[in-house]
């Protein structure tokens, strides 16, 4: 009788290791990714919930088995939301952590320096992992930057931390202007910046073009910036010709080749250091320029000066066989 206890007693710690090991092994092995692929956590979704939707995805065998083992093998640490990559091979063990302490798929949508706003609705539509309808912004409302965004977040959010971005950042560069600038409001900052940054095509010259252009509104002069001719025919998008001769003479809130002092609105959406600029411009005593050839621009104090600047151009251009 001792023996036979002792058999069974064996047998049974056999069938308690085999399924020990079972249940253990359909927590830490085997899997059903077969290659890395995106998970969708939803906000304010709970572990039962996102569960089923690993079962519906096929990520999982049994969304029951799964929160079963969860209980058993697993810390209690918050499962949390956003879209996640689940490795191929990934265990129902790795697929929790993932969720519990991996990082969510960080997207982007990058508005580059001097994009008009017709131009942030277009990308913004063009995104498929977006949803929603936005309208075209209203223009300079936009700090140009790289956004994050998770997938089948809509349209109307990430536009909204566009504009806080340009508010939040346009505060802080208004309370840390200078002394005696051309500007007298932070709207009129930002539409000089605008100006200043479809006109500098070099970074390093953007305090001085900025300098250039507060001393003309300052004299009283038209500040003659060729992108304030072209916005009112393209919204911002480039012209894509010469600009004619009839445009240079037009009337409108905009040209500021007809008119003396800011144009009605901004003419794109400036960046931080256009703005920056405008609002600690160069100390200069420039109130012309005229291309260099290399990108940048060559700047003079007077129309002498400034012609001298404008023949070397000229002749550049017919070395170049441009003229």
């Amino acid at each position: 009788m001792r023996r036979l206890g002792c058999l069974i007693a064996a047998l049974a710690l056999l069938v308690a290791a085999l399924a020990g090991g079972w249940f253990a092994r359909g927590w830490w092995g085997g899997s059903l990714v077969e290659k890395d692929a995106a998970f969708i956590v939803p906000s304010g979704a709970s572990l039962t919930s996102v569960a089923h939707k690993l079962e519906e995805e096929e990520r999982i065998a049994s969304a029951d088995d799964f929160l079963f083992r969860a209980k058993v093998f697993a810390s209690d640490d918050p499962i949390k939301a956003g879209e996640f990559l689940l490795p191929a091979g990934a265990s129902s063990a790795t697929i929790l952590d993932t969720l519990q302490h991996g990082d969510v798929i960080m997207r982007f949508v990058t508005i580059p320096e001097g994009t008009p706003s017709i131009m942030v609705q277009e990308a913004l539509m063009a995104e498929p992992l977006l949803i929603g309808e936005v309208p075209v912004p209203e223009e300079g409302s936009i700090l140009p930057e790289s956004y994050d965004f998770e997938r089948g977040e809509r349209r109307a959010a990430v536009l909204a931390r566009m504009q806080a971005a340009m508010k939040e950042t346009l505060a802080q560069l208004w309370e840390a202007r200078s002394d005696d600038i051309a500007v007298t409001s932070p709207r009129d900052a930002v539409i000089l910046a605008s100006v200043v940054e479809k006109e500098t095509g070099v970074p390093e010259e953007r305090r001085m073009v900025a300098g250039l252009y507060s001393n003309r509104l300052k004299q009283g002069m038209r500040l003659q910036a060729d992108p304030t001719i072209i916005y009112p025919i393209t919204k911002g998008k480039p012209l894509g010709r010469r600009i004619r001769r009839s445009e240079i003479d037009a009337v409108n809130g905009y040209n500021t080749y007809s008119m003396a002092g800011l144009p009605v609105g901004p003419i794109t959406n400036p960046g931080r250091e256009s703005i920056a600029a405008v609002l600690n411009p160069a100390r200069t005593d420039a109130l012309y320029m005229v291309a260099d050839g290399s990108g940048g621009h060559a700047f003079g104090a007077t129309l002498a000066e400034h012609n001298a600047n404008v023949e070397k151009w000229y002749k550049l251009r017919r070395e170049r066989g441009e003229m």
